[in-house]
């Protein structure tokens, strides 16, 4: 059956002198990116590893371990360099990986007692090495964490079975192929970065990698694209909106995607004349994007954001009420997904695994926590979370999550994390303290130590200390009589 693998090496074999792969320092054709990979799995510190870390820089070094890991049968769990230590050490501790794939520059700051196999930028390439291929189509490809619930990131575990569904269903929409050249811009532990480099790869068109400073700035961005012919991207609404702002983009641009949160026909408004455009929506527990919709062929609701479409290929998607019923086209109820993108599920115990379940004719599906309804030409209206779980710039972010971790702050005596949207609809947190000693309470160490766990994105935008907590009659923090924090965003 197919592999993530098994799909690559059919494009090696195909179009073995086209371009698969360029950084700032090579371009690499496919069949010399299938050398590289061989060459990197050789140097493997075990034999049949289980799950390997991924913490390097974005580079042809860096897509060709991945695709080494996936190729002996085990799995990736990526985290950039830029992670905080304690989330990196606690994703692959749970993860029990075998070994960790990191470069030198930052082995001694991931120090955790993990075996490093270090691969550096210009690894030379030896043709003289072939590795078997041992990944299977039920085998796990990847885990991928988000933030979860219960005060833990949590890993969501893919196969390479639903990657392959992905791709094929990716393909049946935008047709990619050899000539083609994909922007990879996202971090690489989101959903969008497995959108990149596999429909990419495994389609037989180019993967093209900016630096961190290019991806930085705009301008050096879309000079990058303008001047290495690339034509599709993938990116958060606020990528698409930054590129709105500007009087032109490249013309070689025929295809720009947007998924992670919700796309406003405001971030697109000069963009639509100029490229395919379209939203997408998808949590990672389902693989990737579970529904496209393109904004050139139809229209923003009422409220300015567009829907997100309808399923993909191999896709199925219904609206539930808590009892499990289909609800009818315009009712309000939960949106729930069904298909070959349905991952596994989580690492380890998390309370979150009941969300994937089998409906009442003992399908398995994945209940989103997201709300929705369906439209009477069959599209599909996003409208927001059912629970405390937000979106900061594109990014899933839990409370409670948020909450926990600063509970367990010395400092802190009692801890309240509150989300609240701003003049563009955009979400914030803000962090409600008690400190336990008002005259020591530090608020640098407070956030220094928060920072040991929590990405940039997940930190509190604001911190108000209280003398004491609002409290209902019946013991509990009473939320609605917190001071709200106001902020304007004008874009």
């Amino acid at each position: 059956m197919e592999t993530i693998y098994t799909l690559f090496k059919q494009q090696v074999n195909e179009c073995p002198d086209a371009l698969a792969v360029m950084d700032n320092e090579r371009t690499l054709s496919f069949k010399q990116l299938d050398e590289l990979i061989d060459t990197i799995a050789s140097k493997f510190l075990c034999n049949n590893p289980s799950f390997i870390g991924i913490v390097m820089d974005h580079s042809i070094e860096m897509i060709a371990s991945i695709l080494a890991v996936v190729k002996t049968g085990a799995a990736y769990i990526p985290a950039e360099p830029t992670f905080p230590i304690e989330r990196i050490r606690y994703m692959m501790k749970e993860c029990d990986i075998d070994f960790l794939i990191t470069h030198e520059k930052y082995a001694a700051h991931i120090n955790n007692g993990f075996c490093k196999l270090l691969i550096e930028r210009g690894q030379e390439i030896r043709t003289d090495i072939q590795i078997d291929d041992m990944s299977t189509a039920d085998g796990k490809a990847y885990v991928l964490y988000t933030s979860g619930t219960s005060g833990e990131p949590k890993g969501v575990t893919v196969t390479n079975k639903n990657v392959c569904h992905y791709v094929h269903a990716f393909a049946n929409e935008f047709h990619p192929k050899k000539g083609d050249r994909m922007l990879q811009h996202s971090v690489c532990s989101f959903d969008i970065f497995v959108e990149e480099m596999f429909t990419t790869l495994l389609s037989g068109a180019a993967l093209c990698i900016p630096t961190e400073e290019t991806k930085a700035d705009i301008n050096k961005l879309m000079q990058f694209i303008e001047e290495n012919h690339i034509t599709e991207m993938s990116g958060f609404p606020y990528l698409l909106l930054e590129m709105n702002k500007l009087e032109h983009i490249p013309s070689s641009l025929r295809l720009l995607i947007s998924g992670g949160d919700v796309l406003r026909e405001k971030y697109v408004t000069n963009l639509l004349p100029q490229a395919l455009v379209y939203d997408t929506y998808g949590p990672s527990e389902t693989t990737v994007c579970a529904s496209y919709y393109n904004c050139n062929e139809g229209h923003a609701l009422e409220d300015g954001t567009y829907p997100i479409g309808k399923p993909v290929l191999g896709v199925e998607i219904n609206i539930q009420d808590e009892d499990g019923n289909v609800l009818k086209t315009g009712e309000t109820g939960e949106i729930c997904i069904y298909g070959d993108g349905v991952s596994l599920g989580y690492i380890g115990n998390k309370p979150e695994q009941a969300n994937f379940t089998a409906d009442k004719e003992g399908r398995r599906m994945y209940r989103s926590g997201d709300l929705g309804y369906i439209l009477p030409n069959g599209n599909i209206a996003f409208l927001h979370r059912k629970d405390k779980q937000v979106m900061i710039l594109g990014k899933r972010v839990e409370c409670d999550e948020v909450e926990n971790l600063l509970n367990t702050c010395s400092e802190v005596e009692k801890g309240v994390v509150a989300a609240y949207t701003d003049s563009s609809n955009l979400s914030y947190l803000v962090s409600y303290i008690v400190p336990k000693d008002k005259k020591k309470f530090d608020y640098n160490e407070l956030r220094r130590k928060l920072s040991m766990y929590l990405t940039p994105f997940m930190m509190p935008e604001f911190f108000v200390a209280m003398k004491e907590m609002p409290m209902t009659t019946n013991g509990r923090v009473d939320r609605k009589a917190l001071p709200v924090v106001l902020k304007e965003w004008n874009i």
